[in-house]
């Protein structure tokens, strides 16, 4: 990778690490993109002509004001707020102008709700580009792929005369919680896709590892439930209160204890519960953040349903009103062995790094999934890539990559695969 290319790489990254943004909320992420791109000459589409608002899940309109005057105050400009209407995220298109495939690579921009560990060790503490927001952290390496996305960017444009056809370079809002990619596909943006490629740095391989997934994201969804009783006095007259409480503890305690399933894998996770008004008034009001995941859609379908019938049940039982709202949906990851062999030969162009046996572990989930089987669905070709780094687990306060190592990895492997599937040569 060519020195220029990898300074820029590199100070972006940092940059964006310094300024971590909620999904739906990355209102200064997005300008950043957009800014860099418009100066490069690229067109941009911004915020809402990304999305289908009838698909959007999880999007709290108080964080997104709340995130909108941020950004204003930040130097976010008045008038690009108002292009993106209320959304994140970015979308440019990279036309050389002769016939040929269209390819998308995919990068998400938005953050994890942690606070970036003090520990002087930890190389954005000794390089001085640390969170600039406490319980705000690119801990999960989101502006890593940010930042791969933007040099690509440039690189491709630097040398469009190496390419035929249209490369699309997807910057995608509240990948966390699986939130983003459905209002994206559901807009279309990928409808046109003959190649996609997605990635993520970390997970199972360590630096200088590189594979293919060929399975394994889990489908899930995501919940917020509220529940609704009736308070009363603890002391005087608790016949007539409905105890909310009572009931989120008991469908908390029942969900736990959905069956699993025979043919595939399973998580199930109450990860939050607030309840109650004081210790003296039988609560009135409770709220619950919970998922489940499944090896499959049909196994998640059956987790869903399970969850759906145990708050029916507590409603009559406990004498409250249940509201279930989905915040978050993905699905499994979709195949596409005729792709693989043409990724895996891009990826052993790669100098320095070691191409290893294709990755199928069911254990987290990737929204990235969505536009994966979008694409293929459409007689497209897809895949997830993996480029390793050496780090103590994904959504800890001192995550860390070795940027200056492990990104031009990922640079490289989009860079060749670009190469191969829009060179000019194609022609």
């Amino acid at each position: 990778m060519e020195e220029l290319y990898k300074k820029e790489l590199i100070a972006i990254r940092r940059q964006l690490h310094k300024r971590p943004e909620e999904g739906w909320t990355e209102f200064e992420t997005t300008y950043f993109i957009t800014k860099f791109l418009r100066e490069l000459g690229l067109p941009v589409a911004v915020g809402i002509a990304n999305v289908n608002e009838k698909e959007v899940l999880g999007r709290d309109e108080t964080l997104v004001k709340d995130a909108i005057e941020r950004a204003l105050k930040a130097g976010v400009p008045q008038p690009f707020i108002d292009e993106c209407g209320g959304y994140t995220g970015a979308v440019t298109v990279i036309d050389t102008g002769r016939p040929g495939p269209t390819t998308a690579f995919r990068c998400d921009i938005d953050c994890v709700l942690v606070r970036e560990t003090d520990d002087p060790e930890h190389l954005p503490n000794k390089l001085g580009f640390r969170s600039e927001r406490p319980g705000f952290m690119h801990a999960c390496g989101h502006d890593a792929h940010t930042a791969v996305g933007l040099t690509l960017a440039h690189w491709i444009n630097d040398h469009k005369d190496k390419f035929c056809g249209k490369i699309k370079i997807i910057f995608q809002p509240a990948e966390e919680g699986v939130r983003g990619a459905r209002a994206m596909t559901a807009a279309g943006i990928v409808d046109d896709v003959d190649y996609f490629v997605g990635g993520h740095i970390g997970g199972v391989l360590k630096l200088g590892e590189i594979a293919i997934m060929d399975g394994g994201f889990l489908a899930s969804s995501k919940f917020d439930v509220s529940i609704k009783g009736r308070a009363a006095h603890a002391g005087n007259c608790p016949e007539l209160g409905n105890n909310a409480l009572m009931a989120a503890c008991a469908a908390s305690m029942m969900i736990q204890g959905i069956s699993r399933h025979g043919e595939g894998a399973t998580r199930i996770c109450v990860g939050t519960l607030h309840a109650g008004e004081g210790r003296n008034v039988i609560p009135a009001t409770a709220k619950l953040q919970m998922e489940v995941r499944g090896e499959t859609h049909e196994i998640n379908e059956f987790l869903k349903n399970s969850v759906q019938n145990i708050f029916e049940g507590i409603d009559k039982a406990y004498g409250v009103q249940s509201t279930i709202t989905l915040a978050g949906e993905s699905t499994s990851l979709t195949p596409c062995p005729e792709f693989f062999e043409t990724l895996e030969g891009a990826m052993q162009k790669v100098p320095g790094t070691k191409v290893m046996d294709r990755v199928h572990c069911p254990s987290g989930s990737e929204d990235c999934a969505l536009f994966l089987k979008r694409v293929i669905d459409n007689g497209g070709k897809a895949a997830f890539v993996l480029y390793g780094c050496n780090h103590g687990g994904h959504h800890r306060s001192n995550f860390d990559i070795q940027d200056e190592k492990s990104l031009p990895i990922g640079f490289d492997i989009y860079r060749e695969t670009a190469l191969i599937v829009n060179g000019a040569a194609a022609l």
